[in-house]
């Protein structure tokens, strides 16, 4: 594989990995202890960008691990929100910028060598603004990290056929189910684990913290793309994603704020007065399947006999 014969001193790019902690219990030790065998450079600087843990687990790793600082925010920003505030510390801070920002949940595991397969693929497309790695969810299945960017046909496709035929061809469109798994361009990647040029995140303003949380990582890749840069799908690194620590004990807030964020991203990009029958359309469908979608979240977790889970 590109990257592992590379020796050690000959590795000199620097990075910054920059996550965001609300309450991550153990994912964010083993997120921690992952990096050191996943790049062979200079050790990274991590910035936690906390938005109001309660578990203790964000102190322990500052306390912990030297490399890691804890930097809260004052408030719950979301995600994207989150991300912006740190990277704008790390720049006030006086220190020489990372030649990548690595930005990453804390529910990520990174396989060994993952980060440098990442930066070898940086070298390979000076163009590429986000590189993403494959992703595993826990049992092994790979999750669809690289896909296009939803257009009104596929995305209302998707969205109302979805949770209920999965293998129908809007959502396999969508998520480029058919497509092989080889180094490509993609219209947006997962959000839980990109590598980004500083320049490209600059180029565009980073993330729209209008987005509390979902859609700001196909928002981020579209406007990326819109900017001219590219989101390179690198499936040779490998991580593993525990996926919804946080978001799945609160189904009847993350639901709805995911169906928000959908109507934000189809609405900026269907404005103007032609467009408003259509923007009222879409309100009102994604509302009511928001609605739906809660009340069957809700049921499954009444049947499971518990006030959460993880999704």
């Amino acid at each position: 594989m590109p990257g592992t014969d590379t020796p050690t001193a000959a590795r000199r790019e620097t990075i910054a990995v920059v996550t965001v902690t609300y309450s991550p219990g153990e994912h964010l030790e083993n997120f921690l202890t992952s990096i050191d065998a996943a790049y062979s450079g200079p050790r990274p600087h991590v910035v936690m960008a906390d938005n109001g843990s309660v578990d203790g687990a964000p102190e322990a790793a500052d306390e912990a691990h030297d490399e890691a600082r804890l930097l809260r925010t004052g408030a719950n920003l979301g995600y994207g929100g989150a991300i912006n505030y740190a990277v704008a510390a790390l720049r006030a801070s006086g220190e020489p910028d990372p030649d990548f920002l690595l930005i990453s949940n804390p529910d990520v595991v990174f396989s060994p060598g993952s980060i440098d397969e990442l930066v070898d693929a940086a070298g390979r497309h000076p163009r590429g603004g986000a590189f993403g790695p494959l992703i595993h969810d826990p049992d092994g299945t790979v999750y669809p990290s690289a896909r296009n960017v939803p257009s009104m046909r596929y995305g209302v496709g998707h969205a109302l056929l979805g949770s209920v035929w999965k293998t129908n061809p809007w959502t396999a469109a969508y998520k480029q189910s058919e497509a092989d798994v080889t180094e490509r361009d993609a219209g947006w990647l997962s959000g839980s684990c990109l590598l980004v040029r500083p320049a490209a995140f600059d180029a565009i303003d980073g993330f729209d913290d209008r987005y509390f949380m979902y859609m700001e990582d196909v928002d981020f890749g579209d406007r990326l793309a819109r900017a001219g840069w590219r989101n390179v799908y690198v499936p040779s690194a490998e991580i593993v994603h525990a996926k919804g620590h946080a978001a799945g004990r609160v189904p009847e807030l993350m639901l709805p704020a995911h169906h928000e964020s959908a109507y934000r991203f189809f609405a900026d990009r269907h404005a103007g007065p032609v467009a408003a029958p259509l923007r009222a359309a879409m309100k009102v469908g994604l509302a009511a399947r928001s609605r739906i979608a809660v009340l069957a979240a809700l049921r499954a977790r009444r049947a499971q006999g518990g006030e959460g889970g993880r999704a």
